[in-house]
């Protein structure tokens, strides 16, 4: 199983990112995938899941409205959109197998978001 995330970067209050995650070794179109991030002396935060067939999404209170998940099952990559993005978003962030749940996870991208 291989994870590798991308797109990360500094960017200032209220702009944008989108970090994609490249799968390889599995089965990518028969999992739910997540997004979860860790911030600076924080435990890991659960960000957003996507069913395999990407027909059901569901994100933290945090970044709803704000994130949208999705997955391209052709490419074997899943992304997060991430708009209006607030210092509190600062953390490394991470891809993952499953639903909220994670089974497997990838390497980080960094994230920060700083006037």
């Amino acid at each position: 199983v291989q994870l590798v995330e991308s797109g990360g970067g500094v960017v200032h209050p209220g702009g944008s990112l989108r970090l994609s995650c490249a799968a390889s070794g599995f089965p990518f179109s028969a999992y739910s995938m997540s997004w979860v991030r860790q911030a600076p002396g924080k435990g890991p935060e659960w960000v957003s899941s996507i069913t395999a067939g990407g027909g059901s999404k569901r994100y933290a209170n945090s970044v709803k409205d704000r994130f949208t998940i999705s997955r391209d099952n052709a490419e074997n990559t899943l992304y997060l959109e991430m708009n209006n993005l607030k210092p509190e978003d600062t953390a490394l962030y991470y891809c993952a197998g499953g639903w909220v749940t994670t089974a497997f996870r990838g390497q980080e991208t960094q994230v920060d978001v700083a006037s």
